[in-house]
């Protein structure tokens, strides 16, 4: 993970170069730049994780030149600071990477330069990782230490692989039960996937949504009850946000100020909070292993092909867009058949 911007924290120390000065005090660009940043990242649709990251790497970038404006650097400012990362701060190849992206976004889509110069911007080269995959003895002792709605929650994550955030995020109208599956929208790269629902899963989600209603019918009589919508079906269809099926499953304990719009909403529980249960599971279930909520995810692909599964209907089901991708978990190709039981119902 990236390392996060805080005013209070020591900046960078400015590295020397040479180069033209701004034409005008930084303290009159600086929020103007990253305003536009932006509003630029959002009018193309980019995740507000994303824009926090670029925006935080953009100031990252500016603060360690000096305050000098982006717009008198160029390759060789850009190369210092990647570098500076890899070896003074040694973030990993990804972070490097994502830190790359944001600065030349900058440049590209708010800036409008060109950039025949990308080329020349090493690519920090991302090394391959076996995944850390658990037992289904150590699966199952993991969710005997949890509870609650942290129980259903890392139950769904092992019993349908999806991601943590696409759990979370997940929709009262995208829950199936008469044909046994969970459509996941706007999963990795704003793509939709069917997953598998879980038998051992439906009365207890069907528990959960009753809550879920109760809290959601509390809202409404107080005058809220609206939840965030996708892109601008907010404005398509006003009364939406309020509808029991958009809500979301697992909505947080207290409502809060959207950070785009300043709407008082009721947002979905906190992935901290779920990887913090996790966490404290795996060390009473003494699970010496690293264990994370995505740790859930490869274990159920890996053992969903440890069954015999074909690797392609896996693929599907994790939402993977290349079969190379999926096939990190195990060299086993084109077995089982079509039909899916989750490795959920086999505990």
């Amino acid at each position: 993970m990236s390392e996060r911007f805080s005013p209070s924290a020591p900046a960078y120390p400015p590295a020397a170069t040479s180069g033209p000065t701004p034409s005008a005090p930084p303290s009159t660009q600086g929020p103007k730049l990253l305003d536009a940043l932006r509003t630029q990242l959002r009018v193309m649709h980019y995740a507000i994780r994303t824009e926090d990251a670029y925006v935080d790497w953009v100031k990252r970038f500016i603060l360690f030149h000096g305050k000098r404006h982006p717009r008198d650097m160029g390759p060789k400012e850009v190369a210092e600071f990647l570098s500076h990362l890899a070896v003074a701060r040694n973030v990993s190849a990804s972070t490097q990477n994502q830190a790359k992206a944001g600065i030349l976004f900058l440049y590209r889509h708010v800036l409008g330069t060109q950039l025949p110069w990308v080329d020349d911007v090493v690519i920090a080269k991302v090394p391959q990782r076996l995944p850390v995959v658990l037992t289904a003895r150590e699966v199952r002792s993991l969710l005997h230490e949890l509870n609650g709605t942290t129980a259903l929650v890392a139950s769904l994550l092992y019993g349908t692989g999806m991601r943590l955030m696409e759990g979370l995020r997940l929709r009262v109208k995208d829950i199936d039960f008469e044909r046994r599956e969970i459509v996941i929208r706007e999963g990795k790269g704003s793509k939709d996937r069917v997953t598998v629902l879980p038998e051992n899963l439906i009365e207890p989600l069907q528990q959960r949504l009753r809550k879920t209603q109760q809290v959601h019918q509390a809202d409404l009589d107080a005058g809220y009850g609206e939840v965030h919508m996708p892109d601008a079906l907010h404005a398509k269809y006003p009364k939406a946000g309020r509808s029991w099926g958009w809500q979301y499953v697992f909505p947080s304990q207290a409502r809060s100020v959207d950070p785009r719009s300043g709407v008082i909403r009721r947002h979905h529980l906190s992935e901290q909070s779920v990887q913090r249960a996790i966490s404290g599971a795996a060390k009473r279930a003494g699970i010496h292993k690293p264990c994370s909520p995505h740790t859930l995810r490869h274990s159920f692909a890996t053992h969903l092909l440890q069954a015999g599964y074909d690797i392609r209907t896996v693929q599907e089901l994790l939402g993977h867009a290349n079969v190379a991708t999926t096939q990190i978990y195990t060299h086993v190709l084109n077995k089982g058949g079509r039909g899916v039981l989750s490795p959920l119902d086999q505990l």
